[in-house]
């Protein structure tokens, strides 16, 4: 492999690092004589305008987990994992119109807190316990681990010397340039980031898109690369119709129409709708209108996204096939090989990196790379403290806490749960594809969480205790699932009781269930009664302005007509 990096690359590297430690700083600074607040603190002090909550938005999504994560699932199946992105612009649309005027009505700061208003503190309680350990457990780790895995491959050998220098690098830049602003120094520095983001991908996807055709261009690429590979750009697949590289049915991974009809929204709602690292930007808006406008420009985003972390993995499938158009371990690159002789999908995107970017461009494209992992750091890290201090330590720990006391335990709570996903992240391995496997497990609890949420927003009827029965009861109704989709019954008595079916229609199956029984409780502990938490909605809470409806319907024709071309 080709590790020429350069001066110029350790030059542009470092003075990327110096921008966004400078702007983190500065944007924290405080006023002489004014304490900083829970609010300045964990939501910028509700100060934050439309175009700085797009780019957060996007700058929080794209981590290791799409840079490095999708582009391996473009490697492995194609054009198809660009469903998460696409389909998550009309997410954003839905959750812009119908999520965030209760959200703002509410006013609230964690998304564990509207439990609490809705439902009551124990489900609040729980959930955000569960919240925390998600975040720390699989979040942190993932980003924290796929992150080092790239910069290992792009900067050393690829034999995972670097892992753990990249890891405390990371997770040190991250603390010094988030830790003393919070939400104000992760939502500022994200507009610089989101910008070299897509800059240094934009970059990678073009100059492997021309090393295909050297007299041609992009356009001509991109015809070449759906000319060797036109089942790669399948995006509803059917069953047998494309076997990755290490030999699986890649429908079990997207599953024909249910992309488009079943479990997928419930990845979808689940994270844009709920996710506290995700929603607390738009929560920080000076008003309700500027986080809508904030949420379609995000949404426009979404739609070129697939171009800098989907497009770079079916590059490096086309690059590394043989002469029947398939990825084998004898025709790949060896550094695609891991020591078990498995070809390892996630190193798609630094192997182009590592081939293609000339010294000189590298250190941008590397500053983009960093880029997207940090901003996903920093905006975990805010909202594990955000809601440790807000949902814990507040009305348990501490019921008279002062402000200082507060943003005090945020810091502790951000460096803590670093620290612990810093030891737990070098342990993960042996992962076919981190974004899909990130997706799956997640999937155990997301569709227990939505139905709870739908219920709370929308059905006065809902009550607390069927609440807090779904919550309980949705982990072994997905684990029945799990069951049987990973054999785990195989040849016992108990085989015939399970069913295999892909895991994205598991999250649908568990969300109707879980659904029913909330339904069901709830009529029978209410006797049909509206709860007395019950949100009253009122039609003109939804009306949205002219640019978000223009900004929507745009959005929709495209994602139309890239459905009718693709499908």
């Amino acid at each position: 492999m080709n590790h020429d990096f350069g001066t110029w690359d350790y030059l542009v590297f470092v003075l990327y690092g110096i921008v966004i430690v400078s702007i983190g700083l500065w944007v924290s600074r405080k006023k002489k004589g004014v304490e900083r607040t829970a609010q300045d603190y964990f939501l910028a002090g509700k100060s934050l305008p439309w175009w700085a909550i797009g780019a957060s938005l996007i700058a929080a999504n794209i981590s290791a987990e799409q840079m490095i994560g999708m582009s391996g699932s473009g490697f492995a199946i194609g054009l198809g994992i660009a469903s998460y992105e696409w389909m998550a612009a009309i997410t954003l649309i839905i959750v812009g119109k119908f999520f965030l005027p209760i959200f703002f009505e509410k006013k609230i700061y964690t998304i564990p807190e509207f439990l609490e208003k809705r439902f009551g503190s124990n489900l609040k309680s729980i959930l955000a316990v569960f919240w925390i350990a998600l975040f720390v457990f699989v979040n942190l780790t993932s980003v924290l681990y796929l992150g080092a895995k790239a910069l290992d491959t792009i900067l050393g050998v690829g034999d995972g010397s670097l892992l753990i220098p990249a890891i405390i690098g990371l997770a040190l830049f991250t603390l010094v340039y988030s830790l003393r602003g919070g939400l104000s120094s992760v939502a500022w520095t994200d507009v610089v980031q989101v910008t070299i983001l897509v800059i240094g991908g934009l970059i990678t996807a073009i100059i492997a898109l021309q090393s295909l055709v050297p007299d041609g261009g992009i356009i001509a690429g991109l015809e070449y690369i759906y000319d060797k590979v036109p089942e790669k750009f399948s995006m509803i697949l059917q069953k047998g119709e494309l076997i990755t590289p290490n030999g699986d049915d890649a429908w079990f991974d997207l599953p024909g129409l249910s992309v488009l009809l079943g479990g997928m929204w419930v990845a979808n709602l689940y994270y844009w709708g709920f996710n506290q690292y995700i929603i607390q930007r738009t929560f920080a808006a000076k008003s309700l209108r500027e986080s809508q406008r904030g949420i379609i420009f995000a949404g426009f985003l979404k739609l070129i996204i697939p171009l800098i972390v989907v497009v770079p993995g079916i590059i490096a499938f086309v690059l590394n096939a043989g002469p029947e158009g398939n990825v084998t371990a004898a025709s790949v690159d060896p550094a695609f090989l891991k020591d078990s002789g498995v070809i390892d999908n996630d190193r798609a995107y630094p192997w182009l990196i590592d081939t293609f970017i000339p010294a000189g461009l590298k250190g941008l494209v590397l500053a983009a790379l960093a880029a997207a992992i940090v901003s996903s750091l920093a905006s975990m890290l805010n909202s594990t403290a955000t809601i440790f201090t807000m949902d814990i330590y507040r009305p348990f720990i501490n019921k008279n806490a002062t402000e200082r006391q507060n943003v005090a335990t945020g810091r502790i709570t951000a460096v803590v749960a670093l620290l612990i996903a810093c030891f737990i992240a070098p342990m993960l391995g042996n992962i076919k594809q981190a974004f899909q496997y990130i997706q799956e497990y997640t999937g155990i609890v997301s569709p227990g969480i939505l139905a709870i949420f739908i219920l709370g927003l929308f059905w006065k009827k809902t009550t607390n205790h069927a609440a807090i029965w779904g919550a309980v009861l949705s982990i072994p109704v997905a684990m029945y699932f799990k069951v049987g989709s990973n054999g785990w019954a195989e040849g016992t008595a108990l085989e015939a009781l399970f069913v295999n079916v892909p895991w994205m229609n598991q999250m649908a199956y568990t969300f109707v269930i879980v659904l029913g029984i909330i339904l069901l409780l709830s009529w029978i502990e209410g006797k049909g009664k509206v709860d007395e938490k019950g949100i009253k909605l009122k039609k003109k809470l939804f009306k949205t302005g002219p640019v978000f409806n223009i900004g929507a319907f745009v959005i929709f024709v495209i994602l139309a007509v890239l459905y009718a071309v693709f499908w």
